[in-house]
Parts: C-alpha cells; sequence; structure tokens
C-alpha cells in the first residue's frame, strides 16, 4: 500500500519497532528509527510511494538512531547505520531527513555497481529522457524542480543511473533537494508545493526537500530512452542561452560526472560512447525559469520535426 495510507501515528510505532520497507525504483530499502520529525517528514514526502510488510529482502538496511549518552539532550545528535556499522560522524537532530537522503544516496552509489552511475538529474517526456549533469551550486535541482512540475517526470535529482544492458534511463524518483534561496524560489514557482523541514547550518547551507510529483512516483518502474545531455548553469540575469555543445567534449565532461565509470573500464566507455551517440548535447545557461521551461518544451517540437524529415 501507498504510505500516505497508513496512519502517521501507525507509521511511527513501525518506523520505532520492526521497521518500514520503503520501495524507491529498484530499490528496497529497510528503515528503522525513533526519531518522530524524521518520520514526520518521510511521511509527508513520501506520501505516493508504497511501502510492504516483511519482505523477504532488502537492498539496504538502514537505521538512524540518537546517541545514547548525555548529547541526546544536548545539541541532540543523530546517527547512521548502515548494516549496524556507522560510517559517518554524526549530525545534528534537525539535520536527520537531509541526513538520510544523504545517506541513501550514499548506499546506492557504494552498493548499486550494476547500473552505470552520474550526478545529474534525469527528466522524462514523451518517452524520451534528458540528462541534466552539473555540479552542486549550478542550478540544476531547481531547474528539475520547475520542469518536473510543468509536465516533464522525474526520474531522479541526484542519481542518473543507466542500464548497461538496454542503455535505458532507469527512475529513482525522490524528493528533489533545494538549497539556500531555491526553496523560496520554488515556493513561488509552484504555490501548491510540498516542502519538508529546513536544515539549517549543513555544510551545503540551508537545505529542503521537495514532494515529488505522484506521477512520477507511480511511474517508477518504467524507464526512458536518453534523448538529450544538458549541462545547465543558473546566471543570474544572464541572457538564456542553449548551445549545442561537441559530443566528443559532451562524453568526456558527463565521464567526470561517473562515479562508477572506471570500474567499468572498456564497457564504461562504450555504454558511454553509446549514450552520448544517440543523444543531441547542448550547455544551457538561465536565469527565469519561465524561460526554461520554453526551451524545454520546444526541444519536444524540434525533435519531432526532425523525425518527421527523415
Amino acid at each position: 500500500m501507498k504510505l500516505s495510507q497508513i496512519n502517521l501515528s501507525t507509521f511511527l510505532r513501525d518506523l520505532r519497532g520492526h521497521g518500514v520497507w520503503l520501495r524507491t525504483g529498484p530499490f528496497q530499502t529497510h528503515l528503522k528509527s525513533p526519531i518522530n520529525s524524521l518520520g514526520r517528514a518521510i511521511h509527508l514526502l513520501y506520501g505516493d510511494f508504497v511501502v510492504e510488510e516483511n519482505p523477504e529482502f532488502a537492498d539496504f538496511h538502514i537505521q538512524l538512531r540518537e546517541p545514547k549518552n548525555w548529547r541526546r539532550f544536548y545539541r541532540p545528535q543523530v546517527y547512521f547505520y548502515f548494516d549496524d556499522q556507522a560510517p559517518f560522524k554524526p549530525m545534528p537532530r534537525s539535520h536527520a531527513f537531509a541526513m538520510f537522503e544523504w545517506c541513501l544516496n550514499w548506499c546506492i552509489e557504494s552498493q548499486a555497481n550494476h547500473y552505470l552511475m552520474m550526478h545529474a538529474a534525469v527528466i522524462e517526456r514523451g518517452g524520451l529522457a534528458a540528462i541534466l549533469a552539473a555540479p552542486p551550486g549550478s542550478g540544476k535541482s531547481t531547474l528539475t524542480a520547475g520542469l518536473v512540475n510543468r509536465g516533464w517526470r522525474l526520474l531522479s535529482d541526484e542519481l542518473a543511473l543507466v542500464d548497461p544492458g538496454n542503455g535505458m534511463a532507469v527512475p529513482l524518483a525522490r524528493p528533489v533537494s533545494l538549497k539556500n534561496q531555491s526553496i523560496e524560489v520554488i515556493r513561488k514557482f509552484v504555490p501548491n508545493a510540498v516542502i519538508g523541514p529546513i536544515a539549517r547550518d549543513t555544510i551545503k547551507g540551508s537545505v529542503a526537500h521537495l514532494k515529488p510529483p505522484q506521477d512520477s512516483v507511480d511511474r517508477n518502474r518504467e524507464g526512458a530512452l536518453p534523448r538529450w545531455v544538458i549541462f545547465p548553469r543558473f546566471e543570474a540575469g544572464a541572457q538564456i542561452s542553449f548551445t549545442p555543445y561537441p559530443k566528443s567534449t559532451a562524453l568526456l565532461r558527463l565521464a567526470d560526472h561517473a562515479f562508477n565509470y572506471s570500474q567499468y573500464g572498456v564497457k564504461g566507455f562504450e555504454i558511454m560512447a553509446k549514450l552520448i551517440d544517440r543523444c543531441d548535447a547542448y550547455e544551457f545557461i538561465y536565469s527565469r525559469l519561465d524561460d526554461a521551461i520554453q526551451v524545454f518544451d520546444s526541444l519536444l517540437i524540434c525533435d519531432a520535426r526532425t523525425m518527421v524529415s527523415s
């Protein structure tokens, strides 16, 4: 059943007890935590996701819990545990949901090497996917949040997964990470946006997460064929620019965003080369989301015209 169908108090009780099994795309996560604020955020932002009762298998067994010493009360902290091991230093308890998101990303990055993984967002429309690759602070997530609330489907905000067998982009729709000024930008751009708690004074500044559209979650098993590779960058006051990018350079640049490209060796190069070969590549500079939406919508029109003329 969907998480929203479970009463909040029941969900918090289960989360404290035997845990909950949450399905996100191809992954099943078994999560336990006694932290009610974390449970409320998950119930809010993952409401459209499927939870299962005691399945036989989970890809990740994780816990977020407070220390047992005096730090539970003075500047309370939270630890992340993966298979009963704590790989990271604790964070303030007020950062619990942000820590959950970051650590779930880490679980996927470190364990799911049967996919080629890149630090990039992926959106889809008409069965075709656009891979948005950019370093932190480039406005990638803000752009993604705007697009998926204007007709595009969210496949992923942070991790682009490509199936080496068929080259398809694998959906991993989860809450979209917003930072600093982007939080208010999206509140204004999407008046009915559901945004979770703000974690302040993190290493990334203020961080909040946007609930993914229900359609994106409902289609979280439906892959898409990559058609565009786009390198976006926000520049305040800049004129919008959408410039074709050489495929050879795009391949090298996209490889720089890959987490496990080198682990695949020659096969990694072949997978990436095939991906780039069937995609058009662009460098994109924007300052207004409304302008960006028009540019991305024009991609579909241009692609349809190309198919007709060919």
